[in-house]
């Protein structure tokens, strides 16, 4: 007998449930094998299923009996409004970059390159390899395994000009993802109620952040080249600030990359108000044509907190990171990481440390380098043509995303909505904001998966602009 055949025999069973008070008992298993002519485990997968759907209940010993059906009460969460109070920040709705898709959607929302842009096969050998390893059963130190230290440390090291000291393993710590080394710089660096200097727009994550740390955020405008200096060192001077967050590498969502000059010049503000300039480097492995220039190579005097993810360019299942700061701030990062979760796993950390030091990582990355600007020539030629509405002010030179401004008065929430319905998912800019933003903007992915129907999703988005502006 089949799966068919205890489905069929679930089918005649629940119509004797339906018609039998609460309590009665089914016939034996022996009984339903000789009725309905079936083996004894089809007889069992069949009341296996009826278990599943709570309408049977078995007590070994005794017999199968129909399950009295039970009326839910409404649960009075009521109670816990005195309890709580009122929330310390604004909930924050999650982003529209975490959202799952259907397979036939058209997806350029994703934060996370698509799959086919991952080492799938280095990923999968170096899990398998790190199960059978210590790594597997036994306890990291809190900073993190040595060898994942020197890896990130001699990764920023190869960037260090002549003359500047390159960073040791010992100032690395490392992190269960980037989102968290975020949560745990704001509060160790900047406290609660004191104010951070933030480029707008930036990652939504660091604003999210930045609100569950309590710390008060101080927007500071950035384009194409980054933030204008005379602009940032009156927000130091103004708003009284020791912290800055920025993006100087293919920042998310506008893909901007600082020039050299911008990058000398933001560091000497940094240094002349005697602050910490946080690095986030999240896009360090996708340059299409430049490379990640990290300002953290200029600096050993601790002024720089840098901080860079695997998490996207390894796996979305390798959530592993790390910050390098010097003195006394490492420590207090540090101190605030072993509150929060005292250890990364150290079997996510062998496997991430097997895949970056595998020579087919290097052979994965060149060829990455080409996928992303095929994608992201594709996509940016594709607006250009069908939704012109879209303007990319310059076409970035790394990273994930295009950043587009759309007319003055474009309603984005209808836009988002009218775009869906076609089947096409695209993020309204707003939440890259972390004050009111300064025009209607939406960023586009090109990392993300189907690139055939790019030019399909910039025709929907296009048509939906013509509509809004009617």
């Amino acid at each position: 007998m089949n799966n068919d055949s205890s489905s069929r025999i679930a089918a005649r069973l629940q119509e004797w449930i339906a018609g039998a008070p609460p309590g009665s008992r089914l016939p034996s298993t022996r009984s339903l094998v000789a009725e309905y002519q079936a083996s004894p485990v089809t007889v069992q997968k069949a009341l296996q299923a009826l278990t599943a759907h709570g309408l049977i209940e078995s007590r070994p010993g005794v017999g199968t009996f129909v399950r009295a059906a039970r009326t839910a009460r409404p649960s009075d969460y009521g109670w816990q409004t005195a309890a709580l109070g009122s929330p310390k920040t604004p909930p924050r709705s999650a982003s529209t970059t975490m959202r799952s898709t259907t397979n036939d959607a058209i997806a350029f929302h994703s934060g996370y390159p698509d799959r086919d842009l991952l080492p799938e096969r280095l990923v999968r050998a170096a899990l398998a390899r790190a199960s059978r390893s210590d790594a597997a059963l036994s306890r990291p130190p809190a900073a993190g395994l040595p060898e994942m230290q020197s890896w990130f440390a001699h990764e920023l090291a190869a960037s260090t000009p002549a003359g500047a000291t390159p960073p040791a393993p010992s100032d690395v710590v490392v992190l269960p993802g980037s989102q968290s080394g975020l949560s745990s710089i704001f509060r160790a660096l900047v406290g609660h109620g004191q104010p951070l200097l933030i480029e707008s727009p930036t990652y939504w994550g660091a604003i999210l952040a930045a609100g569950h740390a309590g710390v008060r955020v101080v927007p500071v405008p950035s384009g194409t080249d980054g933030p204008d200096p005379e602009e940032l060192a009156r927000a130091f001077e103004e708003s009284g600030a020791r912290t800055f967050y920025a993006q100087p590498n293919y920042a998310n969502p506008t893909g901007a990359q600082w020039p050299a000059r911008r990058r000398e010049q933001v560091l000497d503000v940094v240094r002349a108000n005697g602050a910490f300039l946080v690095e986030d480097d999240w896009a360090h492995d996708f340059g299409i044509s430049t490379a990640s220039e990290p300002i953290a190579a200029r600096d050993d005097s601790g002024h720089v907190i840098y901080l860079r993810s695997l998490t996207k360019s390894v796996s979305p299942a390798i959530r592993v990171a790390a910050v390098i700061a010097r003195g006394p701030a490492r420590e207090r990062i540090l101190a605030e990481r072993a509150a929060e979760s005292m250890y990364v796993s150290g079997l996510l950390q062998a496997a991430a440390l097997d895949v970056v030091t595998q020579p087919g990582w290097q052979t994965h990355l060149r060829g990455l380098r080409h996928q992303l600007q095929s994608r992201r020539d594709l996509l940016v030629t594709s607006l250009r043509e069908l939704a012109p509405q879209a303007h990319i002010d310059r076409v970035p030179k790394g990273g994930l995303n295009l950043w587009a401004r759309l007319p003055d008065g474009t309603d984005l929430e209808q836009l988002t909505r009218t775009c869906e319905d076609a089947g096409v998912i695209i993020a309204a800019g707003t939440e890259w904001f972390p004050a009111e933003p300064e025009g209607p903007f939406i960023r586009l992915t090109y990392a993300g998966p189907n690139p055939g129907a790019f030019r399909e999703g910039a025709r929907i988005l296009g048509r939906a602009l013509r509509g809004a502006s009617r």
